[in-house]
C-alpha cells in the first residue's frame, strides 16, 4: 500500500500537463516492473486518426521515449493496424490478450482536451485481478488530476487554455527552441528569428452588436462554435487560448512565414462560411507575427496586436502578418529597449 501511495504522490506532484503521460508511465513501471508500458494517444481527424507515442518505457530504460508533437503524422500508424488497442479506446473498457510468450493488458484514457488514449502494459506473466484494480485506481487519480488542471488552466465556456497559461507556455517554447539544433548562440540573439514558431491574435469583428442584437446567451454560443472551428482549422499541437471576450490567440509551428498567413487564412474562410445560429454570418480580424529568440509574451502580442488593429481599420475579415506590413510601410517597429526587467 505504502508504494502506491508513493506512486500517487508523485504522480499528482506535477503541474505541467506535458510531462504527466511520462510522470504516469514511469509510475507504472516501478509499481509492476513489465515488459514494457506505454501511452498512446489518437490524434488527427475522420478516417485518418493515427496512434502517436505520448510515453514509452521498456525494461531497464531509465528515460521515457515519444513521438514528437511536431511534423508529418503520416509515418504514424493508423488506428486500425492495432485492433485490440483500437477496441480499448472505442469500448472505453480494459482488454487483455496474449500470446506464446507475454500478456497485453490495455487500460481506457479518457481525456476532454488532450485527446482519449490507452495505457499498454506488456508483462511476462498476467497482471492479477488486484493489480489490475490497482492500474484502474491510479487512472482515476489521474483522470481526476488532469479535470483539475483542466478547471485552472482553461477557459470555462470554450475550453481552450486561458490566459494566466500563455506566458509559461510561450516562455517553455522559447526555452525548447534555445537549446534545439537550429538555435543561433553566436553574437547578439535579440534580433534573431525562430522561424518555426508564430503567434496569431483572432479577434471576432463586430462582436458588441452580436450581444446587443441577439443577447449574451447567442454571443457565447458564438464565442463555442468559434472555438470548435479553431480546433479543425488547426493541427494537434498548436496551442489556442481564449484571452477573454472576442480574443483569442493561437501559437503555431509552420516552417515558412507564407505557410503561417495560410493557416490563419484558412481560419478566417471557415469562419465567414459558417452559418452561425441566428446570427448568420461571422467574420475575424487576424493578425500574425513570427516569435523571435528572446522574445517576450508582451512584445510578440502587442506586434500581432497590432496587425490586427490594422485590419480592423482597414475593412475588417482581413488577415494581416506585422513583418509583411512592416515591409510595406503600413507599421513602423518599435526598437525594444534591453531590460533586465519584463513587465506583463
Amino acid at each position: 500500500m505504502s508504494e502506491v501511495v508513493e506512486q500517487l504522490a508523485e504522480l499528482t506532484g506535477y503541474k505541467d500537463r506535458d510531462v504527466m503521460d511520462v510522470t504516469l508511465v514511469m509510475a507504472l513501471r516501478d509499481l509492476l516492473n513489465p515488459l514494457c508500458v506505454s501511452i498512446y494517444r489518437a490524434i488527427g481527424s475522420g478516417e485518418d486518426q493515427r496512434w502517436m507515442s505520448r510515453a514509452h518505457m521498456g525494461q531497464g530504460e531509465t528515460v521515457p521515449t515519444a513521438d514528437s508533437l511536431v511534423g508529418d503524422i503520416s509515418h504514424l500508424p493508423p488506428l486500425a493496424q492495432y485492433p485490440a488497442r483500437l477496441a480499448c479506446l472505442q469500448r472505453r473498457e480494459l482488454r487483455e490478450s496474449a500470446s506464446a510468450s507475454e500478456f497485453t493488458c490495455h487500460f481506457p484514457l479518457i481525456s476532454e482536451h488532450d485527446g482519449d488514449g490507452v495505457l499498454e502494459v506488456v508483462t511476462r506473466t498476467r497482471i492479477t485481478p488486484a493489480e489490475q484494480r490497482t492500474v484502474s485506481a491510479i487512472l482515476r487519480v489521474f483522470h481526476n488530476f488532469q479535470g483539475l488542471l483542466d478547471y485552472s488552466e482553461r477557459d470555462s465556456l470554450t475550453g481552450l487554455l486561458n490566459r494566466k497559461t500563455f506566458d509559461a507556455s510561450f516562455l517553455k517554447l522559447l526555452r525548447q527552441e534555445e537549446v534545439s539544433p537550429g538555435a543561433n548562440l553566436a553574437g547578439d540573439r535579440r534580433h534573431d528569428s525562430l522561424p518555426s514558431y508564430w503567434l496569431g491574435v483572432i479577434d471576432i469583428d463586430h462582436f458588441k452588436r452580436v450581444n446587443d442584437n441577439f443577447g449574451h446567451l447567442i454571443g457565447d454560443e458564438v464565442l463555442l462554435l468559434l472555438s470548435r472551428l479553431m480546433r479543425t482549422s488547426f493541427r494537434y499541437h498548436d496551442r489556442l487560448y481564449r484571452f477573454g471576450g472576442e480574443e483569442f490567440v493561437a501559437l503555431i509551428r509552420c516552417d515558412a512565414t507564407e505557410n503561417a498567413l495560410l493557416v490563419f487564412e484558412r481560419l478566417r474562410q471557415q469562419c465567414e462560411a459558417f452559418a452561425f445560429p441566428q446570427v448568420g454570418q461571422v467574420t475575424l480580424s487576424i493578425g500574425c507575427t513570427r516569435i523571435r529568440a528572446l522574445d517576450t509574451p508582451a512584445a510578440a502580442f502587442d506586434r500581432a496586436d497590432k496587425a490586427v488593429y490594422h485590419a480592423k481599420h482597414n475593412g475588417r475579415n482581413q488577415v494581416h502578418g506585422f513583418e509583411q506590413l512592416v515591409e510595406a510601410g503600413h507599421l513602423v517597429e518599435e526598437q525594444q529597449k534591453d531590460s533586465d526587467v519584463e513587465l506583463f
